[in-house]
């Protein structure tokens, strides 16, 4: 069980790394002043939430590794992040889109996980939860001014929903082992989350004028370790420091 239990805290914490490291890339060249510090506050939220779940994944674990070590010193093909977040950002109204779908299925997850009958799982999902409501408050309010403002912004909006439609199906895919822990009231039930996470991106979408596309082939693997040309460049910018100089303090 302490496996399966590592490889869910790994995905849970993977998730929220690498969509970090994503907003990160905004820095200093965000819209304006404002989002440049919105999407680094949200950034180091779930920066927050990944030294919550890799620390408790390291301690399920036992082989002495930490969230840094986890963070920095794994291969691609060793992280168990979903396919969606990894994504480049593209332009602003896909980084939106991006972050619309993921905040609003986390913050459905996270709900769930305040019940865990794991106590680590619910107390990090009760602190995270407050969290992503915030990160998905913001993404739909930015999606609703871009679908409703110009032609171009509703164009470039729909763009970028429509480039991320095929990354949703993984989001709510149950991993390996992972049915185990939800009998055991551990992990959170994903597949009864999707009806009410469409309802609310639905909700979110119609006042704006967009629509949902329909997605012919999902694409999924990440949390088999199965990623996207886009990965591997992003852990070598993200690891380069503490692999060139491991033992480094400061």
């Amino acid at each position: 069980m302490s496996k399966t239990l590592f490889n869910y805290l790994q995905a849970l914490g993977d998730d929220s790394l690498i969509l970090a490291q994503r907003l990160c890339e905004w820095s200093g060249k965000a819209p304006t002043i404002e989002v440049d510090l919105t999407l680094s506050n949200i950034a180091l939220d779930l920066i927050g939430q990944v030294q919550l779940f890799l620390g408790y994944a390291g301690e399920v674990e036992g082989e002495g590794r930490d969230a840094d070590r986890l963070a920095y010193h794994r291969a691609a093909e060793a992280f168990r992040n979903c396919l969606l977040v990894e994504q480049p950002n593209g332009d602003f109204a896909q980084t939106m889109a991006r972050q619309l779908l993921f905040s609003t299925y986390c913050e459905l997850l996270f709900d769930a996980l305040c019940a865990s009958s794991d106590q680590r799982i619910a107390e990090i999902a009760a602190k995270a939860v407050k969290e992503v409501r915030y990160h998905a408050e913001v993404a739909a309010d930015w999606t609703l001014r871009l679908g409703d403002g110009t032609e171009e912004s509703h164009t470039r909006m729909q763009d970028g929903l429509d480039w991320f439609w095929r990354f949703e199906d993984e989001l709510f895919a149950v991993g390996e082992g992972e049915s185990g822990l939800v009998a055991q009231g551990i992990a959170a039930d994903k597949t009864g989350l999707r009806a009410e996470y469409d309802h609310r991106i639905d909700a979110v979408l119609a006042p704006a004028g967009l629509e949902r596309g329909e997605t012919s082939w999902p694409l999924g693997g990440g949390r088999d370790g199965k990623h996207s040309e886009h990965l591997s460049p992003l852990l070598a910018e993200m690891q380069v420091l503490p692999r060139a100089h491991p033992d480094a303090r400061w």
